[in-house]
C-alpha cells in the first residue's frame, strides 16, 4: 500500500513536538515510562534526552527531524503495519521513517519487551 503525495507532505510538515505528548500518554497509559520511550527514540535517531529536548523546544518538522537524526543500522528491521500501511512497503523514505518511530511506540505500549524492540542481527 503506497503513501500518496498529500500524506506524505502532511507528515514531512508536522511537528514533532506536536506529536511528542501522544507518545508519551500512549506508552504511559499502558504502564510504560517516559524514560523507555525515550530509549527507543534514542535507539532509532541517536537523539539523547538533551537533543529530544531542544528539537521539541526548536518545534522541528518530521522532515528536519529525521533530517538530523543518525538513523539506527538496524531500523530496516522493523516491519509489520502500522496505521494501515505495511511499514517495508512504504516508498517515501520520510514517511517509512515516521512510520518506524509509531511502529516502536506501538511495540513499547502494548507491552513487547526492551530487548525485542531495540532490534539486533546478533
Amino acid at each position: 500500500m503506497n503513501t500518496t503525495a498529500k500524506h506524505d507532505e502532511r507528515i514531512a510538515k508536522m511537528s514533532f513536538a506536536s506529536v511528542y505528548p501522544h507518545y508519551v500518554t500512549k506508552v504511559e497509559s499502558k504502564g510504560r515510562t517516559k524514560k523507555e520511550l525515550h530509549e527507543v527514540i534514542e535507539w532509532l535517531t541517536g537523539f539523547d534526552n538533551k537533543k529530544l529536548q531542544k528539537l521539541i523546544k526548536e518545534k522541528v518538522t518530521f522532515e528536519e527531524f529525521f533530517k538530523r537524526a543518525k538513523l539506527n543500522r538496524n531500523a530496516h528491521l522493523i516491519t509489520g503495519v502500522i496505521c494501515g500501511y505495511r511499514i517495508e512497503e512504504i516508498e517515501n523514505p520520510l514517511t517509512q521513517k515516521a512510520r518506524y518511530m509509531d511502529k516502536l511506540v506501538d511495540e513499547l505500549a502494548k507491552g513487547r519487551k526492551m530487548e525485542k524492540i531495540l532490534r539486533s542481527n546478533d
